[in-house]
């Protein structure tokens, strides 16, 4: 295992680990809110493709009825009827995310790397494209603080695969700035989440 991977793996466990213990109250107030502002249940599982393609239950914070139609208008406009008003507000703040740290704890995902998608999507990429499963994905990445909603799938894989072909430790501590600043100033969080939906139908692995 190569120094930056060990000082990766490292950075992804101290993050996780303090920010879990920091905002367990946060964590308590929004499963709350989920549950008394809507039925169904507080966290949303579903299979993603992580390293060489392997799957894993990913985690977020549930933001839509639990009966809405994946084939919805999109969220990129702001004003998607799928979204329950407590999931809005997470929206707005990615507070949907958080659950992700503890896939980061368990070595599922890191904290930075190219956003985990669907296992039925692989086949539909090339295969530069399929680079971006060489390493873990992450709750961040080069795509995600490069334009999110305005960028298109294409964009977002190849940023994907710049990011595999060129990371290292400072990159990653730019990237996590750079997040903190889009979370703050909110600008694209209403991101055109194509390999993301939340009815029933696609819950189960």
């Amino acid at each position: 295992m190569s120094f930056f991977k060990i000082l990766k793996r490292g950075f992804d466990i101290i993050i996780s680990l303090s920010l879990l213990i920091l905002l367990w109250p946060v964590f308590l107030l929004i499963v709350i809110a989920i549950k008394a502002g809507s039925k169904g249940p507080a966290v949303f599982k579903q299979q993603r493709a992580g390293k060489n393609g392997k799957p894993f239950v990913f985690y977020k914070f549930r933001t839509m009825t639990i009966d809405a139609d994946p084939f919805g208008p999109s969220p990129k406009s702001g004003r998607d009827p799928r979204l329950t008003k407590v999931g809005r507000i997470l929206r707005e703040y990615s507070l949907d995310e958080l659950p992700q740290l503890f896939n980061i704890l368990r070595g599922d995902m890191s904290v930075i790397g190219p956003r985990p998608l669907y296992l039925s999507q692989i086949p539909e990429w090339n295969e530069r494209q399929k680079k971006r499963l060489l390493i873990k994905p992450g709750l961040t990445g080069l795509a995600q603080i490069s334009g999110r909603g305005e960028i298109t799938r294409e964009e977002k894989l190849e940023l994907d695969v710049k990011y595999v072909e060129t990371a290292s430790f400072t990159a990653d501590v730019r990237i996590v700035l750079a997040t903190i600043a889009h979370v703050f100033s909110r600008k694209g969080i209403y991101e055109k989440r194509y390999s993301q939906t939340e009815s029933t139908r696609s819950t189960k692995p």
